[in-house]
């Protein structure tokens, strides 16, 4: 098995995150016997650098498959932009790649060896906003009229504001009162945040996809005193809940702050959840890690259907899954079944919250270990 993902550069955090949850289920998956179509075959994982470019993926990508030909999957390469790159070269090679990267191109390219875990950015964009303002009114008794988009220009980022932006927030009777696009990495946030400040939205869409760029963004937010839980702040993706950014950023600036997420770890994962602290000393289980860790059980589960370590097998096993058993039990909505295009049909979001200097589940109901909060004025 190979995970391919940020080792380097700005989004290296969520590598590193993406390989602790990784070789955790490497060794629950050893310990407990390896694979047992396979004669009891011990997993081993090979971990590859994709860089801080979409073309430095790809480069890692070619790597992979020419030094590593009896690999039978992959999983990976967290920036949408970066999936895009190496499922290209992934494909040629007929190896399966299971992502949790949110882009709705991923699967819409005909490509037969793509597996989407998540809600793509599109789905997600739809389906956060009424949940969101259901959060909202059940805390304040009323919805938000105004709102303001800060997004970097990164593929995950793209797709989830596209929806909102082509009259999804209209739909809801949300004004958009400004729109701002910035590339990252981010240099000042003072203009950005200026037009928060003039406009004053009833909450903030702030989507950016690194650590850094999202200090610089709260920084400022709390600079022009509208952070501390003054405007709900709303994202997208797990960086913004990265232990780095408590540890950087604070408590306080982060409070209230809300991600729409395509896992999380989560109520019924409490267990594993425990066991990864304990194995890796991080205070909790972003999506980055609960990910990667049930992508690996996934592959368990396909090389036991196939009854070879051969790609081509591991890949028609995946196509051919429908189970609420093993793996599924990782992601939301605990039901794993890939449609045509290699999108997995069930495929639920969560929405986390930053509360008292933890980013707690608190949507849906059935996966949350907090009671939402939506901040006021």
């Amino acid at each position: 098995m190979a995970l391919i993902a940020p080792m380097s550069g700005p989004w290296a955090r969520q590598g590193e995150l993406m390989k602790k949850g990784a070789e955790l289920a490497i060794k629950d998956i050893n310990d407990a016997g390896g694979v047992a179509s396979l004669g009891g075959a011990k997993m081993q994982l090979l971990v590859f650098d994709a860089g801080d470019t979409a073309e430095k993926a790809k480069n890692a990508a070619q790597r992979m498959v020419s030094q590593e030909p009896d690999l039978v999957g992959v999983t990976g390469a967290w920036l949408s932009s970066f999936t895009l790159s190496v499922s290209e070269v992934t494909e040629r090679a007929e190896l399966p790649m299971v992502t949790l990267s949110y882009s709705d191109q991923i699967t819409s390219r005909g490509f037969k060896y793509i597996f989407q875990m998540p809600p793509t950015g599109v789905k997600q964009a739809q389906d956060a906003l009424p949940a969101l303002m259901e959060v909202a009114e059940k805390a304040t008794g009323k919805q938000p009229s105004t709102t303001g988009i800060i997004s970097d220009n990164t593929a995950s980022s793209v797709s989830f504001a596209k929806p909102m932006r082509e009259g999804g927030l209209e739909e809801m009777g949300i004004e958009l009162l400004f729109d701002e696009t910035f590339t990252p990495p981010l240099a000042d946030a003072t203009a950005l945040i200026q037009q928060a400040r003039s406009a004053r939205p009833e909450f903030l869409i702030m989507l950016g996809t690194s650590v850094p760029d999202d200090k610089l963004l709260l920084e400022k937010i709390n600079e022009f005193n509208l952070g501390g839980g003054r405007m709900p702040i709303i994202s997208s993706g797990a960086h913004i809940g990265a232990p780095e950014l408590l540890k950087n950023i604070g408590p306080d600036l982060l409070e209230g702050v809300m991600s729409v997420v395509g896992n999380w770890g989560a109520k019924g994962q409490e267990e594993i959840i425990e066991r990864f602290k304990q194995e890796t000393g991080e205070p909790w289980m972003t999506q980055d890690s609960i990910s990667a860790y049930g992508d690996i059980w996934l592959f368990k589960q396909a090389l036991e259907d196939a009854g070879k370590a051969d790609r081509k097998a591991v890949a028609e096993a995946l196509r051919n899954m429908d189970t609420t058993e093993g793996p599924a039990k990782f992601y939301p909505g605990g039901h794993i079944k890939f449609d045509e295009a290699g999108h997995n049909v069930n495929a639920k979001l969560i929405i986390v919250q930053w509360q008292g200097g933890e980013p707690k589940p608190i949507y849906p109901e059935a996966s949350a270990l907090a009671e939402p909060v939506w901040p006021t004025r």
